[in-house]
């Protein structure tokens, strides 16, 4: 990355290349921001993006977040580019379904790394600068497994429960400094994570929604945006569910 003088806005989103994370990227450009993402692989759609966007505005760099010393270098070499990081979107996450008396401790142990672990560090090498403009917004993307237990999910729900306490004591932690911190817990939505589900569940998931339907991607990206912008500049410390009522 190289060192520049523009004044937009950046974003950094993990697990940018694919899913919720890709429309989390195409979204910030669109209202304005230099992005830089990471990701296991680039996807052709990332890849496609960076070249209309150009290296000034999007970046990208091959991370599996598995190692703290390239999450920290990454965020670094953020800071080099652009000076500053205004907003953190805390996107990259892992599945995991199954029984727990059944399921692998290697499996256990990659999913409360990727879905708590790497947001907490990706998250402590980012604040420097927030902190030092006294500005900034973390989103962490959590889930209404958080809010409600289900068979079958233990594991990933004990992780995303466990970031939406990071979310509140951060929150009272980096307030005073003009930091915000709120967690974006979607319910079911039209993505890979439905996409496995048979007809039959997906009607009792609709049924059991005030609203009668499926989430979009476009119903989480509207409510990111909405949480990132001075209009919610009093929010913090919140997990803000975006489900059509399936939690209420």
């Amino acid at each position: 990355m190289t060192t520049t003088t523009d004044e937009r806005p950046v974003a950094v989103v993990s697990g940018g290349s694919r899913g919720l994370g890709f429309a989390l990227v195409k979204d910030l450009l669109d209202r304005g921001y230099r992005v830089a993402t990471f990701s296991r692989s680039e996807s052709d759609g990332l890849a496609a993006l960076r070249k209309s966007a150009g290296d000034a505005t999007l970046t990208w760099c091959a991370l599996d977040g598995s190692d703290p010393a390239a999450v920290q270098e990454f965020a670094r070499d953020v800071v080099r580019a652009h000076r500053r990081i205004d907003v953190l979107v805390n996107n990259a996450g892992v599945g995991l379904e199954g029984l727990l008396t059944l399921t692998a401790p290697a499996a256990v142990e990659n999913a409360l790394h990727t879905n708590l672990t790497l947001p907490v560090l990706l998250t402590r090498a980012c604040l420097k600068p927030m902190l030092a403009r006294r500005h900034g917004v973390v989103v962490n993307i959590s889930s209404i497994n958080a809010l409600r237990g289900q068979t079958g999910v233990a594991v990933y729900s004990a992780a995303k429960s466990a970031l939406d306490g990071f979310t509140r004591s951060l929150a009272k932690e980096v307030g005073p400094a003009g930091v915000r911190v709120v967690s974006v817990a979607p319910g079911y939505f039209e993505s890979e994570m439905t996409s496995g589900m048979s007809g039959d569940q997906l009607r009792r998931v609709v049924r059991r929604t005030p609203l009668a339907r499926l989430g979009t991607v476009e119903d989480v990206l509207g409510l990111v945006g909405f949480l990132i912008s001075p209009a919610a500049g009093f929010i913090t410390g919140q997990i803000i569910a975006v489900d059509g009522g399936y939690t209420c």
